[in-house]
């Protein structure tokens, strides 16, 4: 089941592979929404606005844990592209040891630093005890995260997008199960919602193992050595640790995102948070192009075919530009209809909805630059320029910090959700001038 895509029409190839990552991803929000749905309409709108506002930590622990993963199996995707099996396994045993050098010291940093955290960030104090115990739950769980996200971005390495598909739809009914099974039979509230995730996510990872074990010879070590091999440990390193240092510096901009719209009480919070999932859902598409892109341009890196690289980034930037406006015409149209399965009928929205349409509304400005991030970050990362990259995410951290402190200085909730689209704009500027810079050396090194 695995695709090669260094053969074949450019954009039906990448749009075949996109589908599936973009049916996951889709539902993988979905899911996500069920935990916000189910626990503001069963626990209230304050375990809402305490969920809500660990979501830039989560992506901070998450996220840095993602990116060193995502990064060591850049290597995979270049040795199958280059046809070298031998080397594509032995970066597979390679990328696991590391990932459990990681898994142990993210899991113990950041459960350690979690209550300062909150506090640094202004969290409200009547919310505080609950986003406590979620996020704590999930930075116990990371194993979970780490490996699910690990083994199904080795499948996707080697042009397999469906089985993490199939994996992710079965974790995702096993999650809302255990929500609603942990959080009404039960009554645990926001803890319940996090061991729902953690589960769920352990529960794909074991089904991501299972199968590349028995299916995926392409991939699996003949003989596992529990032996970081020096060559390919520096190479994973290399690329692993700029695309997890760009994660968490995007991370720590929206944190300092959440602390400006913290500081607006507890209803802007639960506001931020709902409008975020719904819009959220609709970059789904931005993303699942941009995953797509790293694996393409992986692969052709590999052969060394750098006129597919370059048509099938032209053609990927079209389809991700008319994406973002009918993206910004659905969260327009659905920000009201949807807003309303957030919260249990007796909560007033008379301050909610208009603070998350102002969300809404600045956010959807500014999808065809997000959607630019999303494409040549992705692109320059799948060919192994992981610098660039990071430096658009140190891009946005600077825009979001200067917004956000006006916005703290003014007690501004309108200016604390412009940082988004501030960020957006400046870093898609920077990384559509940084592509253009790895194009010009990719071409200089290979006439070389």
């Amino acid at each position: 089941m695995d695709t090669d895509m260094t053969e074949g029409r450019i954009l039906p190839v990448i749009l075949k592979f996109m589908i599936p990552l973009l049916i996951g991803n889709v539902i993988q929000q979905l899911y996500n929404m069920a935990d916000t749905v189910i626990v503001g309409r069963f626990v209230g709108a304050g375990a809402l606005a305490a969920v809500g506002s660990t979501g830039s930590i989560m992506f901070l622990v998450v996220g840095f844990a993602q990116g060193l993963t995502a990064g060591f199996t850049v290597l995979t995707s270049q040795c199958y592209g280059a046809r070298e099996y031998d080397r594509a396994k032995r970066s597979v045993q390679n990328g696991i040891l590391l990932s459990i050098a990681v898994t142990i010291a993210v899991t113990l940093v950041s459960s350690l630093a979690m209550k300062p955290l909150l506090h640094l960030m202004n969290t409200p104090d009547e919310i505080f005890s609950m986003a406590y115990t979620y996020i704590l739950i999930i930075c116990l769980g990371t194993v979970s995260t780490v490996f699910n996200n690990l083994l199904s971005s080795f499948l996707r390495a080697v042009g397999n997008s469906i089985m993490p598909l199939c994996f992710l739809i079965f974790s995702a009914v096993l999650n809302v199960v255990l929500d609603l099974l942990l959080i009404i039979t039960f009554s645990m509230g926001v803890a319940g919602a996090a061991l729902a995730t953690v589960i769920a996510q352990g529960v794909s990872a074991v089904l991501c193992y299972i199968y590349i074990r028995r299916r995926m010879p392409v991939l699996w070590p003949d003989r596992f050595s529990f032996r970081l091999n020096r060559s390919d440990t520096g190479h994973q390193l290399r690329i692993g640790i700029p695309m997890a240092l760009q994660f968490a510096i995007t991370a720590s901009g929206t944190m300092i995102m959440q602390a400006a719209i913290n500081i607006c009480g507890a209803a802007a919070v639960a506001a931020y948070t709902a409008a975020s999932k719904i819009g959220s859902l609709l970059m789904q598409g931005m993303i699942s192009m941009g995953q797509a892109m790293a694996t393409y341009c992986g692969q052709n890196y590999g052969r060394g075919d750098l006129y597919r690289i370059r048509t099938g980034v032209k053609q990927a930037a079209i389809a991700e530009t008319v994406y973002s406006l009918a993206a910004a015409a659905a969260g327009l149209l659905l920000l009201q209809p949807t807003m309303a399965l957030f919260f249990s009928p007796d909560t007033d929205m008379s301050q909610i909805y208009p603070m998350a349409e102002i969300y809404m509304k600045m956010s959807v400005a500014f999808y065809i630059p997000l959607s630019l991030i999303f494409l040549f970050r992705n692109a320059m990362q799948g060919c192994g320029y992981s610098i660039l990259p990071m430096l658009g995410g140190v891009v946005e951290l600077v825009t979001r910090l200067a917004a956000a402190a006006a916005a703290i200085h003014l007690k501004s909730y309108t200016l604390a959700v412009f940082c988004d689209p501030a960020a957006w704009l400046t870093a898609g500027i920077f990384l559509a001038i940084a592509y253009i810079y790895v194009r010009k050396d990719m071409q200089k090194h290979m006439e070389i």
